[in-house]
């Protein structure tokens, strides 16, 4: 299932975590697009692989329907997310037939090809190139057929891992969030305290927008964390010392809540 991420610098679908969430659960292959607008390209893949719900092993699209974006543009943009992901996830190029053939000059579709065309006939698009994914209808849903055998010659090609099954919940021992929220800001950033009570809430905080996706992971309640836990805390309507950045139970819960890790005391 590839679930819609961003659109430009300033949109981020804000359904698509709880979307790629379900989808884990059934047991699919989960990628993200972006949708390309005219504008800086590197701002562009940044904010995409920043705002992206992802984890390793899921494919990253370039979504190319604006006539206001060219060829070189969508290639620059491909290079970019490739340069900053590229270890870590296969980077590809979705378009219709008539971008693919009229358009495009270079024939770079990063890693992948993943071509429309709603011609009814599932795995015979009207091209030469090869291509890893077919959209052929887009009646009464938008349909794509992909060139693998199973759904696991899907994942080894992603180099993603399918859900066996529900995941354990993260457990997070709230007086170890504190600890860190109140050593890591003192220290070096990225000095770590106590990083397996942190990593959970980084990632939720990731996926609410407010943590850059070079900070989330890195098991350190530094500076950037205690920031973004603040904006957290006046998300959930605190404001003046209850909106510090140290962790507290009730806006703690709340985020467990909605990303799915456990707070104990």
């Amino acid at each position: 299932m590839f679930v819609k991420a961003t659109e430009g610098t300033s949109y981020t679908n804000p359904r698509m975590t709880k979307q790629a969430q379900r989808a884990r659960a059934a047991g699919l292959v989960v990628g993200f697009y972006h949708f390309l607008r005219p504008g800086s390209m590197k701002e562009q893949a940044r904010y995409f692989v920043e705002q992206a719900a992802s984890i390793e092993g899921d494919p990253l699209w370039a979504d190319w329907e604006d006539p206001g974006v060219s060829g070189s543009d969508k290639d620059r943009f491909l290079s970019e997310v490739k340069r900053l992901r590229g270890k870590t996830h296969r980077v590809g190029l979705y378009c219709n037939v008539d971008y693919w053939t009229r358009r495009d000059t270079t024939s770079n579709a990063g890693d992948a090809l993943w071509i429309a065309q709603y011609n009814g006939r599932p795995g015979k698009p009207s091209i030469r190139a090869a291509w890893k994914f077919h959209q052929y209808t887009s009646s009464p849903i938008d349909t794509n057929l992909g060139d693998f055998k199973d759904r696991a010659a899907l994942a080894k090609w992603a180099g993603a891992k399918l859900d066996d099954g529900p995941a354990e919940r993260p457990v997070v021992d709230l007086s170890n969030l504190i600890a860190a929220a109140r050593k890591d800001p003192g220290a070096k950033q990225g000095h770590q305290t106590l990083a397996a009570d942190v990593r959970p809430v980084e990632a939720a905080l990731k996926s609410e927008g407010l943590l850059a996706g070079k900070y989330a992971g890195d098991g350190s309640f530094g500076t950037v964390t205690v920031s973004a836990y603040a904006a957290w805390q006046r998300r959930c309507g605190y404001s003046g010392a209850a909106a510090d950045g140290i962790p507290g139970r009730a806006s703690l819960d709340a985020l467990a809540a909605r990303h799915g890790f456990t707070v104990q005391a």
